[in-house]
């Protein structure tokens, strides 16, 4: 069979037919007598193929490969190209996403669509200096969902803390975005949805920072509370005082406590500290890091606590106690 009709029958160029003959990927069989290429059914069967592996992908030099190593399996190829698939739909997606964000942007002119598209660019750079000049730049040129992604995504903190910033003075829409992060399965993820909202100013990230104190990660809680409670909010006690005994920020939630120990909540706060300390279950580093937090708890209940402590088994835990009276005036 003669190039002009195997090109006919496969679909394939004379042209091209020539350059896969450079290239040692298929080779003619014989030639005639007047020394035209002659090509035989294996021949065309072998450019066959050729085809098969370009439309799914393959590049010449790989084709040449398949075919001719022995050593070369199947799955191995399959492998490589759902690889190269699964690359080509994540860049095509993340194309995807920019451009909607650059329409949400509502850009005026040219410049405008060529500026998102730089700080868009810019908070994936995998430059952490040139991700958070970007955070630091954006607050009013990129839409707050690619700010808040990136926040959820972020891992350094300086970039982390730019990113909180902006997003603190994006206006509205920011709080409901991250609160998608606080049932992220991973828990990085969710530790940065916490901290961006208890950065949110107004309203907007109170009622999901309420929703997160009865998250099952204590972090999440943790972090919540210490936002909340340092607004005021008395639905926080009780998380921070689970914090005490644990050991987790302690000092951060005894300070909090402190501040929101007023004439109203002072007693209940002081009684939940006490139910802790003597509920049995409580061992002595937590009994300790309790009492100490009834210092900062005023009123007749905490000093109440307090004087019941002085015979406690723990001499650690009576010494404190002891000492905190004094202070107070009590003992």
């Amino acid at each position: 069979m003669l190039i002009g009709e195997v090109a006919r029958r496969s679909g394939v160029s004379a042209r091209m037919l020539r350059h896969y003959e450079s290239l040692g990927l298929v080779r003619p069989s014989g030639r005639t007598g007047s020394g035209y290429r002659e090509y035989s059914g294996e021949d065309v069967r072998r450019i066959f193929h050729i085809e098969s592996l370009r439309a799914v992908g393959l590049s010449l030099r790989e084709i040449g490969r398949a075919l001719d190593d022995p050593g070369f399996t199947p799955s191995a190829l399959v492998d490589n190209l759902i690889l190269r698939t699964r690359e080509r739909i994540a860049a095509e997606t993340e194309l995807l996403t920019r451009l909607q964000r650059v329409r949400a942007a509502d850009p005026a002119a040219w410049e405008d669509v060529l500026q998102v598209l730089a700080l868009l660019r810019a908070l994936g750079s995998t430059s952490a200096g040139t991700r958070q000049r970007a955070a630091l730049a954006s607050v009013d040129e990129v839409p707050v969902e690619a700010l808040a992604q990136a926040a959820l995504g972020e891992g350094d903190p300086y970039v982390a803390g730019a990113l909180r910033w902006a997003l603190s003075r994006s206006g509205g829409g920011g709080a409901a975005l991250l609160a998608e992060g606080l049932s992220s399965p991973v828990a990085a993820v969710r530790e940065r949805a916490v901290r961006s909202l208890a950065e949110m100013p107004g309203g907007e990230a109170a009622p999901l920072l309420r929703d997160a104190l009865a998250s099952p990660d204590a972090a999440v809680r943790g972090r919540a509370a210490l936002a909340l409670g340092a607004q005021g909010e008395a639905a926080a006690i009780p998380v921070l005082v689970d914090m005490i005994v644990a050991g987790r920020n302690d000092t951060d939630a005894a300070d909090v406590l402190s501040s929101l120990a007023d004439d109203a909540a002072a007693d209940r706060i002081a009684s939940l500290l006490a139910g802790r300390i003597g509920d049995g279950t409580t061992g002595p580093p937590a009994r300790g890091r309790l009492t100490q937090a009834l210092a900062g708890i005023p009123g007749p209940t905490a000093s109440r606590a307090l004087t019941g402590l002085l015979g406690d088994a723990d001499p650690a835990v009576a010494l404190t106690a002891a000492y905190l009276l004094r202070l107070r005036g009590d003992g």
